[in-house]
């Protein structure tokens, strides 16, 4: 089957993740037509009739293996297949095209390789190689909904393999002292859980017997307390949450500080200031974010990773109220109070979220020395 690809699947790498086949490629355009599609979006390419226009790309030749891998990556897209007439070295060829079901959310026109490769690149790589793998296993429409999911897990495992590991106490371990033996998926959706067999290395230098693991595969995320040195007050919110809720307990609501995970493409920073301005309208700026901690809150069973933050910032009264995304169907409410009325609740045990109380103990060894330096400016 002779295709014609354009858009992302120019890009090397992703191609070869998608097909996992060596295709000889012919530089092939389509005339009268532009690409649209925003360069972070999971939804594939759409287009656009644009006269006097012409959309570069390549045109392959599938064999069976390669056009199924595509076709299920199509799926994951939410393109349908479409066949067109492009023009390569200068003769008219039909080649089969995949193109967004809804170009109406595809976004604006244009397409910018150079930046798409260095924000989302290697991210989308890995979530798409994991995704085709489970097309086998779990329904496309299911995978679709992860793609959003899949991609902030894939660039937390970049993170994590660019990210420094210190080993003045343990030991200096590697990724080398585990033998994968067998992994699989069984589910997989917002999270998705992984079911591994697999060894590790002993203190003694030997390898332990062959053990099964389960845990939750999820991403990197921060968590924000803001705090108002010149008050000496913090901003806590109160939402549902399910975790209580199939613990049992009778009140399923939570205080906690603001926190999110970080979208592919951010930075902890980022995402911090995002998730301020979302859940509670407040503004702020990379310099009000003080580092608190980065941790893993249960490594036991989830991947989970924390980049917990102070930010320092103007909290008025009249910043309490009710917000969050509907899009996310967020219910929060905000309060204002004083950080020793914090410190009481965590004492009679109302707080019960960790990264709270990890922070509102580390802002303590710092409050006095903020408090300072705000009553000198």
């Amino acid at each position: 089957m002779i295709v014609f690809l354009f858009g992302r699947l120019l890009d090397d790498a992703l191609r070869a993740a998608v097909l996992e086949a060596q295709v000889e490629a012919r530089a092939a355009q389509l005339a009268g037509y532009a690409r649209c599609g925003e360069i972070a979006a999971p939804a594939g390419p759409g287009l656009i009739a644009a006269e006097g226009e012409e959309l570069a790309g390549i045109l392959v030749s599938l064999g069976a293996g390669a056009r199924a891998r595509l076709e299920r990556f199509a799926g994951l897209t939410g393109c349908r297949p479409c066949d067109m007439q492009v023009i390569c070295d200068g003769e008219a060829v039909i080649a089969r095209l995949y193109v967004s079901e809804d170009a109406s959310a595809c976004g604006e026109p244009g397409w910018r390789p150079q930046a798409w490769q260095h924000q989302f690149g290697r991210a989308t790589c890995l979530a798409v190689q994991e995704l085709l793998d489970l097309t086998p296993h779990h329904p496309v429409d299911i995978l679709r909904a992860r793609f959003p999911m899949a991609l902030r897990h894939a660039a937390s495992r970049l993170r994590a393999a660019d990210m420094p590991e210190p080993a003045r106490l343990r030991g200096d371990w590697r990724r080398d002292a585990i033998r994968p033996i067998r992994e699989t998926r069984p589910y997989a959706w917002f999270f998705s859980m992984a079911e591994d067999d697999l060894q590790f290395r002993r203190f003694d230098g030997g390898w332990s017997p062959e053990v099964k693991r389960a845990g939750f595969a999820m991403c990197d995320a921060v968590t924000v307390l803001p705090y108002d040195p010149g008050r000496d007050v913090v901003l806590l919110i109160e939402q549902f949450r399910f975790g209580p809720w199939l613990r049992g307990a009778r009140n399923c609501w939570s205080l906690e500080p603001i926190a999110g995970h970080i979208d592919a493409g951010e930075s902890p920073h980022d995402a911090a200031l995002r998730e301020a301005c979302e859940e509670a309208q407040i503004t702020l700026r990379q310099e009000d974010l003080l580092p608190v901690a980065d941790v893993y809150p249960s490594p036991g069973a989830v991947s989970e990773f924390l980049f917990q933050f102070v930010a320092l910032c103007d909290l008025p009264k009249s910043l309490e109220g009710v917000s969050g995304l509907a899009s996310e169907t967020e219910n929060i409410r905000s309060h204002i109070l004083p950080f020793d009325a914090l410190l009481r609740l965590i004492e009679s045990r109302e707080v019960q979220n960790g990264p709270l109380v990890l922070t509102a103990f580390w802002l303590a060894t710092q409050r006095d020395q903020l408090r300072g330096s705000a009553q000198e400016r």
